[in-house]
């Protein structure tokens, strides 16, 4: 499985290189539509990353009980991640 970081590097590679393309052509509206795209994919990412290290931390076997209370504290972290404040 890829790491956070390397996942985050290649997101903005990815943008890094449209974006000088754009600066290029000097393609001010461009320029702008990649950096608002860049910065809302980044958020996008990071909280798809902490759902999926929060679904990932799990502890070594636990009894019926605590996989009922796991999996409905995960489902609350989640709700709780997910929520628009």
């Amino acid at each position: 499985m890829r790491d956070r970081d390397q996942i985050l590097n290649s997101l903005e590679r990815v943008y890094r290189s449209a974006f000088q393309a754009a600066e290029a052509r000097e393609d001010g509206a461009a320029m702008e539509k990649l950096d608002l795209g860049y910065q809302r994919d980044q958020v996008h990412l990071e909280v798809l990353l902490d759902i999926r290290d929060l679904l990932l931390a799990t502890p070594e076997e636990p009894s019926a009980e605590e996989k009922v209370g796991g999996l409905l504290d995960t489902a609350q972290k989640i709700k709780n991640l997910t929520r628009l404040r």
